[in-house]
């Protein structure tokens, strides 16, 4: 079952902590989150899963930044949240996808126990200015049925800022 807006709000400092918090953005059955004003993106064209992929950051100015279309940037929202005892989802604002800008490829999805910032994997499909600030995405709940284990991955729990894909460390694990 996904929460409710009111159950959203009724949970909030319970089970479920978004910080900031406003009521303006709560929807029906979510949450919106926004923008931070950072952006990263990789170095190199060709990236490597064993490596650890370098990448430089972008200040997002007041007057916005133009995305191109074949780049992957990595963002981050202004908000920190932390659940517990429900599954979080991350999903693009209909109105910004039909903008032709999609802020996640793969990685809706969050683990029970997960406290940090949401890294987005953005990108377009044709050119778009983009803001600090903006909503760009929504966060929701899901119930979680049966006994289950809290998130403790060390590669992303608790993080600070936008986090490149740390992939290669599981192949470090691995050797």
């Amino acid at each position: 079952m996904i929460l409710s807006g009111r159950e959203i709000e009724k949970r909030l400092n319970k089970t479920i902590f978004i910080e900031p918090y406003t009521s303006a953005q709560l929807n029906p059955n979510s949450y919106n989150l926004r923008l931070h004003n950072k952006l990263l993106e990789y170095d190199d064209l060709e990236l490597d899963m064993k490596k650890e992929n370098k990448a430089h950051e972008i200040i997002i100015p007041e007057e916005g930044f133009l995305l191109e279309p074949g780049k992957l940037y990595l963002g981050r929202t202004l908000e920190y949240t932390r659940t517990e005892g429900l599954v979080p989802m991350l999903e693009g604002r209909s109105s910004i996808g039909r903008l032709g800008m999609c802020i996640h490829i793969t990685a809706g999805f969050g683990d029970v126990g997960f406290a940090g910032f949401w890294t987005l994997e953005i990108f377009c499909v044709q050119p778009i200015r983009i803001y600090p600030g903006v909503e760009v995405c929504q966060i929701y709940y899901h119930d979680i049925n049966g006994e289950y284990d809290n998130y403790r991955s060390g590669k992303y729990q608790h993080n600070e800022g936008i986090q490149p894909s740390l992939l290669y460390k599981d192949f470090l694990k691995s050797t």
